[in-house]
């Protein structure tokens, strides 16, 4: 069931806010005037103002050096989905256009005539796209407008359909999350399936019947594994091995096994660490690359967690309690919140990281029908009692 927040003019943007841990409450170091952050085209307001959908913040940065940058906004619905890659971004809707930024201007939009856009992924120079009609469009990145962004595939193709007709279940319908390793795609169902895509040419390799219930998010690992989350309450381990001539995924183990919905996946490759989030708002985490044990669960929402997204040391938590949560692993494996990123007015839906030198550009998007971009950086100093 969609939540659609009321129709209510946009007040202004909130500053970010700290948050406090159990025994201390901690904050990002200052980050001085000559720094390169504050060159980079990210902070510079004057062309921006000119844009009529971007917005400025006008607020000074949290006490913890993180905050919000500014928003941008289209009267085209509720942003679902969303993708970053250097200084390009798109945004996915219930309208029926896929909207592009650069360098967080309105660079225009490409139409895909199938409603709602479920997910963005961005691989090389081209971009997947996941609908509520069920199909996976395939475009061409054009780098001087958005008009020439070509679609030059559909998946499933008719040939696909037909040859799958006897089998309803062999039918894509392509849920939030998604990752894309070297040459194969992972596309998540409500039939209960994943299903395994060649990049090179977008043949259908294979359909893993995974849950009991909807996939929610599906995310790629490492060593070959695959984690998929489900409404049935379960996260599950997947590797792709060699059989034949062909590989084919094999169950390895089930990590987590409750009653609340699953609602999002990430996987820190870097750290060997998965993260899950569930619609009880609880984060709960695995650790290890050649054996994963359980490590804890961090609390910090008081509604559904929707959306995760992983860099660096850092985990970002978006909630339908219209917040993103920042949380940084230390040495000891224990996870401190720096941080809730506070200004939307919606249930967050979809989050994606860039990196600008030492900091992190955190572009998040709501049910409020805005996608708003925030700077974070992992430094933070201790604050006194």
């Amino acid at each position: 069931m969609m939540i659609a927040p009321a129709k209510t003019v946009t007040p202004p943007p909130q500053a970010a806010h700290d948050f406090p841990t159990s025994t201390t409450v901690r904050r990002a170091a200052a980050i001085p005037p000559q720094h390169p952050f504050m060159m980079s085209p990210l902070n510079q307001p004057s062309p921006y103002v000119k844009s009529p959908w971007f917005k400025l913040s006008s607020q000074p940065y949290g006490r913890n050096g993180n905050g919000l940058i500014g928003s941008l906004h289209r009267e085209q619905g509720h942003v679902y989905s969303l993708a970053a890659s250097e200084d390009m971004l798109y945004t996915g809707s219930d309208g029926k256009n896929i909207r592009v930024w650069k360098n967080l201007m309105d660079f225009g939009a490409f139409k895909s005539n199938s409603g709602l856009v479920k997910a963005i992924v961005i691989s090389g120079r081209r971009i997947f796209t996941g609908h509520q009609d069920g199909k996976i469009r395939v475009w061409k990145v054009s780098d001087i407008n958005a008009d020439g962004h070509k679609k030059i595939g559909t998946l499933p193709t008719l040939k696909e359909y037909l040859k799958s007709s006897m089998n309803p279940k062999s039918y894509v319908k392509v849920r939030h999350h998604r990752k894309v390793p070297p040459g194969l795609l992972y596309s998540g169902s409500w039939d209960k399936t994943i299903k395994v895509w060649r990049l090179s040419n977008s043949k259908w390799l294979e359909s893993i019947d995974a849950h009991d219930d909807a996939i929610n998010s599906v995310s790629v690992g490492f060593d070959g594994i695959v984690f998929s989350g489900s409404a049935d309450g379960t996260v599950k381990v997947w590797r792709r091995e060699l059989l034949g001539r062909s590989t084919r995924h094999f169950y390895v183990q089930t990590l987590l096994n409750q009653k609340d919905a699953v609602t999002s996946l990430v996987v820190n490759a870097s750290s060997a660490v998965v993260y899950s989030g569930s619609s009880d708002g609880l984060v709960n985490f695995w650790e290890g690359s050649n054996h994963l044990s359980y490590g804890g669960v961090l609390r910090g929402h008081k509604l559904a967690v929707l959306c995760l997204a992983t860099a660096g040391k850092l985990l970002f938590s978006g909630s339908a309690d219209n917040s993103v949560c920042v949380w940084k692993r230390e040495n000891d494996e224990v996870h401190v919140c720096l941080t809730v990123l506070t200004g939307h007015y919606g249930p967050i839906k979809c989050l994606a990281i860039e990196q600008d030198y030492d900091l992190w550009i955190v572009y998040s998007g709501s049910l409020d029908k805005t996608a708003k971009v925030w700077r974070v950086s992992e430094s933070y100093t201790r604050l006194s009692p």
